[in-house]
């Protein structure tokens, strides 16, 4: 399964940014992935350098569908230019899986959540934001550390995670990625 995501990812972001177009779920395809699930999809320039990370959180669709939508979104991250075709073999791709992601439940948050185990969600109002298992473990983040930059990210304060009005998420990934 993992070579056929990775396939499917690459050919959806090579297709839209060569036509504009998003490419049709294939005919034959492993029926695990009509499972919800959540999916980001992450673009990297070689040899490391982030050139994209766009995703879909929650299981709102069958993973095939989300692959696909993520995949051309990370083509447009508006942190970036759009993915152009000459750039398209100088890249290498990496997709999370997500599990569902499942509330914390009290304010010890150092007692449900691991650093590079699970990823984080917050959200307080129409704000929010998201930091999958990876990004603390790169960042050489504690626990503090990685519940502030979650906060920051949302645009919050570096505290808010302790308001009553802010909800916590955790889920866990399973990655699969291209070699560079």
């Amino acid at each position: 399964m993992k070579d056929f995501i990775l396939k499917l990812a690459k050919e959806a972001i090579e297709n839209f940014v060569k036509t504009g177009k998003k490419i049709d779920i294939p005919k034959d395809y492993p029926k695990e992935l009509n499972e919800k699930k959540g999916v980001f999809v992450t673009i990297y320039k070689k040899p490391r350098q982030l050139r994209g990370c766009i995703g879909i959180p929650y299981p709102e669709m069958p993973l095939i569908q989300a692959l696909i939508e993520a995949s051309v979104s990370v083509c447009l991250d508006p942190r970036f230019e759009p993915l152009k075709p000459e750039e398209l073999n100088d890249i290498f791709i990496e997709v999370s899986v997500l599990t569902s992601p499942e509330p914390i439940k009290t304010k010890d948050v150092s007692k449900e959540i691991e650093i590079g185990k699970h990823g984080l969600i917050i959200r307080r109002g129409l704000q929010g934001g998201l930091f999958l298992p990876k990004v603390p473990v790169e960042q050489n983040w504690n626990i503090e550390e990685y519940l502030e930059n979650l906060c920051y990210k949302a645009g919050l304060t570096g505290d808010a995670w302790l308001d009553p009005n802010s909800r916590l998420f955790k889920f866990e990934a399973e990655i699969f990625e291209e070699k560079n």
